[in-house]
């Protein structure tokens, strides 16, 4: 069992309210952020952080926050870029080409308003983390039941995992572009592994750095893609009915879902919580969290603009290039590159090196923050006291061993790397519930978020959202029976897991009222902390 919130026994027994107030704030601050602590800490930081999470009170509720600022826009410019590059990670921009081959530009409208539902999810995300000062695994951890909790950790890794797989895989096939093919598949796993190392590296100038640094990713990747837009010059006309005019056909529902879930990737809703933190904001001055949060959804706005943009690109360069012909079934992001080059003709700078570029930064961005999402949930999840080098080693190989054996076993065989990875943006789809429900649940809670919990328009929107992905997700389990279930041992088996899986959501959304809070039994002037959960 947690133990009970600490009270400030002396100051209230003093008959002083302000000074119990004060006291009680100070006991009830959250935990110092993941991203500022040392690899050792003293007992009062790990008495902070067996705390429950409080609602934290605040006397200057009805204070609104300072002017806009540029300088301070800018100071809180830099986890939206981190977040956004699961947005353009390999499993996105094989998405991409994939529609774009296959739907042409039909699909386009399903990418601007999946970016928009990924947009609305990161704010909450955000929200929570500037709110509450703890990340979403810390809390998951404290409001659930072990046995819960645990199968959310592992749901959050086995999709971190299959992310993992497309971004390494995604970064030796750009290695393998760059290197005209001298660098086999396994050895360019192998070179990717090692950026666990040099995300060490860069966190120990600073988290400043680490953005930095990214940034230059993210505008390398554009540059690399709108040169490859400019040169094949798309029509201007069905990019913009692809965009606003809905359109969906049977052939074209399994790209549909795999944009879904390659955009709304379950490990980023964990890393942006956590990312918020690198800034000093203290949840119990109400000026400040309106400040961080108004800050925080521009740099989000934005980043997440210039990732739509970059998969506009990619969608329409193999729509022009490829929609009805005959190759359209078989590119893929390993053979793009040569069709590219067929279609477009090599010129004085291959486009196939444009691709290539594009590629490899894709993947070794989304890479290097795969690794430090892999660090929050392994830590919120699991408490877990070791070293960052140690910890990093950890949940890198937990995605490493993997992809290496699937680099290995799908080396020759470009069709089925590429159906493979079709395949991860569907389990990551079926992923999603497991980290949005949680989101929801608690940024709908008074006693979680007090002031700042979202209202009731809000809440019927992110729910329906959520209905709306599940949705899709139980066409993807039909679609699976229907197609791939052969055999009564084989089915019986995949019918158990799909039970369990629709059960385990169930719970979910039924767990201490996680449907719309105007159901809570608790009202905004009862109970102040979380409750413990039990084993």
């Amino acid at each position: 069992m947690s133990a009970p919130p600490i009270e400030a026994s002396s100051a209230a027994g003093s008959g002083d309210p302000k000074g119990g107030e004060e006291t009680r704030l100070l006991l009830s601050y959250p935990p110092a952020s993941p991203l500022m602590l040392s690899d050792g800490e003293n007992d009062v930081g790990l008495a902070k952080r067996t705390m429950l999470p409080m609602r934290i009170e605040r006397s200057d509720e009805a204070a609104v926050a300072p002017p806009f600022s540029w300088s301070k826009l800018w100071e809180f410019t830099g986890p939206g870029l981190l977040m956004s590059i699961a947005f353009l990670d390999p499993g996105n921009i094989e998405g991409d080409l994939q529609a774009g081959a296959i739907s042409g530009f039909s699909l386009l409208w399903l990418t601007m308003w999946s970016t928009a539902m990924g947009l609305v999810i990161q704010v909450l995300s955000a929200r929570l983390g500037v709110a509450t000062g703890r990340h979403l695994a810390e809390l998951c951890r404290l409001e659930y039941p072990y046995w819960a909790r645990t199968l959310l950790w592992i749901m959050a890794e086995l999709a971190l995992i299959g992310a993992d797989i497309q971004e390494v895989i995604g970064s030796a096939i750009g290695i393998q572009i760059l290197s005209n093919g001298a660098v086999p598949l396994w050895a360019g796993v192998l070179i990717t592994a090692c950026d666990c190392f040099i995300f060490l590296f860069l966190e120990s100038y600073g988290v400043r750095t680490l953005e930095a640094v990214f940034a230059v990713f993210l505008s390398l990747m554009a540059l690399s893609f709108a040169w490859m837009f400019a040169e094949t010059r798309p029509s201007g006309k069905q990019l913009l009915l692809g965009c606003l005019v809905p359109r969906l056909s049977s052939k074209t529902i399994k790209q549909a879902v795999g944009i879904v879930g390659c955009v709304i990737t379950p490990h980023n809703v964990f890393l942006h919580s956590a990312l918020v933190q690198s800034r000093k904001i203290d949840p119990t001055k109400t000026p400040q969290v309106r400040e961080a949060l108004t800050y925080y959804t521009i740099d989000s706005t934005v980043a997440l603009a210039v990732s739509f943009v970059i998969n506009l690109f990619v969608t329409a360069v193999f729509a022009d290039g490829f929609y009805n012909t005959d190759k359209a079934e078989s590119v893929g992001l390993s053979n793009a590159g040569e069709f590219l080059n067929q279609k477009y003709g090599g010129g004085l700078i291959p486009i196939l090196y444009f691709w290539g570029v594009g590629v490899l930064v894709a993947g070794q961005s989304s890479t290097i923050t795969g690794t430090y999402a892999g660090q929050f949930i392994m830590d919120g999840f699991l408490e877990l006291k070791v070293k960052k080098w140690l910890r990093s080693m950890i949940s890198r190989s937990c995605a490493i061993v993997p992809t290496v054996v699937v680099a290995l076993v799908f080396r020759k065989s470009e069709a089925a790397l590429d159906s493979l990875n079709e395949w991860i943006n569907v389990v990551l789809s079926i992923q999603i519930p497991f980290s949005l429900i949680p989101l929801f649940t608690l940024v709908s809670k008074d006693r979680v978020m007090g002031l700042f919990k979202i209202g009731p328009t809000m809440e019927k929107v992110v729910w329906t959202m959520c209905a709306l992905i599940m949705a899709i997700n139980a066409y993807v389990l039909l679609d699976f029976f229907i197609n791939e279930v052969s055999g009564l041992l084989y089915g019986l088996v995949v019918g158990a897991v799909t039970l369990a899986y629709t059960i385990f959501i169930l719970y979910l959304l039924s767990f201490d009222e996680g449907l719309p809070s105007s159901f809570s039994p608790y009202s905004a002037t009862e109970a102040t902390s979380l409750p413990a959960a039990t084993n």
